[in-house]
């Protein structure tokens, strides 16, 4: 257990990514955009072990997950589907057209989505990423996932089929995002790319960002937690839990003004922690990359959680709404007992992407909105030109730009 300032001297000297790998990363995105769909084959054989022949996963058997899936499954992709769906319409941007000055928007023409595939299968983020581009009316939707020796999951490509996707390659890492960015035989170029992934893909995001649109370099995945004595201890466990199986490098946070509270926790992870799925990851996760932190009180909660600013944030104290307008950095916050922060990874609506590693301090989960472009339209009147054009000169004059002056005093 650690004090808050003790806690934030440690926090603030931690890197999330290692710069070391950056020079590998560059190497393979320059050797796909030269040599294409050979290096893409090489790589999946190198990395993934498995022999591709083909890139491209065949839109029948696409449909044919799709029809093949348990039923339960289905209807579980579909309810969150609709879901994501309907919050992604309520909070799409529209063209306003009305003044002299406005702005309009455009979908994105073209847009590539990362979906991982190492520890685990993730339907969840095509729903969290190709519904948004669906609802942004983005014409042409584009997932690139590792290759498996068993294939691509039923579940992901039935996600896909769901999701209007248009093409499906099995292709993943930073060889993907350079593809997606540079173009090969098989893959043409897009103009912007979304999704989570592991380091190599955050750092060839990095690499390409220019050359294309991204949504974000990711770090781990994060969770940090408020939690007062009427919080109920296994459930913040498991909370606990569902974070750190993630990924071995997994962070989570839990802050309280009582030192009990979080005594009772740690013992009470310990117990659980020998018996639960996936240990080896959790228990990696926990060793290295768990905090409990005692603050002097809630304010100072809310202060050190703005100082994480993580991915996700839950507040699981008496009253937990009293907080919301005191956390400002943050991707998602889950209020009370009954938002857990699974509940966002699958079905609430808003989307699972989200900024990582203290980037909530100047950017947002992903939405419907990072699917479109927007551009402000000038339209003036000739008595609004008469009104403003004489400060549009002095400013040009000021400048020394002549002929700026000269366009606009021209029209007098």
């Amino acid at each position: 257990m650690l004090k808050a300032q003790q806690f934030l001297e440690l926090y603030c000297n931690n890197q999330s990514l290692d710069e070391s790998l950056y020079l590998l990363v560059k190497n393979i995105c320059d050797d796909v955009k030269v040599n294409g769909d050979a290096a893409l084959k090489k790589y999946n054989l190198t990395f993934d072990h498995v022999d591709t022949t083909s890139l491209e996963i065949s839109k029948q058997d696409i449909q044919k997950a799709y029809d093949e899936l348990n039923k339960d499954t289905l209807n579980a992709l579909h309810q969150s589907y609709e879901r994501i769906k309907s919050y992604q319409e309520k909070i799409k941007y529209s063209s306003t057209k009305k003044g002299e000055c406005y702005e309009v928007y455009h979908p994105i023409e073209r847009v590539g989505i990362y979906v991982p595939g190492g520890k685990a299968s993730y339907p969840s983020t095509v729903l969290m990423t190709a519904t948004l581009a669906q609802v942004a009316n983005v014409e042409e939707i584009v997932v690139v996932t590792p290759p498996k020796t068993n294939g691509v999951s039923k579940e992901v490509l039935a996600a896909c089929h769901l999701t209007g996707v248009n093409h499906v390659y099995q292709v993943g890492g930073a060889q993907s995002i350079a593809a997606l960015t540079y173009g090969t035989e098989t893959i043409k170029p897009v103009d912007k790319i979304v999704g989570p992934g592991n380091q190599y893909v955050a750092l060839a995001k990095k690499y390409v960002y220019g050359d294309v649109g991204i949504d974000q370099i990711a770090g781990p995945t994060e969770l940090a937690m408020i939690i007062d004595e009427t919080a109920q201890i296994d459930a913040i466990t498991y909370d606990i839990f569902a974070q750190a199986e993630h990924d071995e490098m997994a962070r989570t946070f839990v802050i309280s003004d009582n030192a009990q509270i979080l005594q009772q926790l740690q013992l009470n992870i310990d117990n659980k922690l020998k018996t639960i799925d996936r240990h080896s990851i959790v228990s990696k996760s926990i060793a290295n990359h768990h905090y409990l932190i005692e603050v002097s009180d809630m304010e100072e909660a809310c202060h050190i959680l703005n100082k994480i600013a993580p991915e996700h944030a839950s507040i699981q104290t008496k009253h937990p709404e009293q907080f919301i307008d005191q956390i400002k950095f943050v991707g998602a916050l889950f209020i009370g007992h009954y938002a857990p922060e699974a509940i966002g990874d699958y079905i609430a609506g808003p989307s699972h992407v989200l900024p990582t590693n203290q980037t909530a301090r100047f950017s947002n989960g992903l939405s419907v909105n990072d699917f479109m472009t927007r551009h402000s339209v000038i339209n003036l009147s000739k008595s609004t030109f008469k009104k403003v054009a004489y400060s549009a000169e002095r400013l040009a004059c000021v400048e020394s730009l002549n002929n700026h002056q000269q366009s606009i005093h021209i029209r007098h």
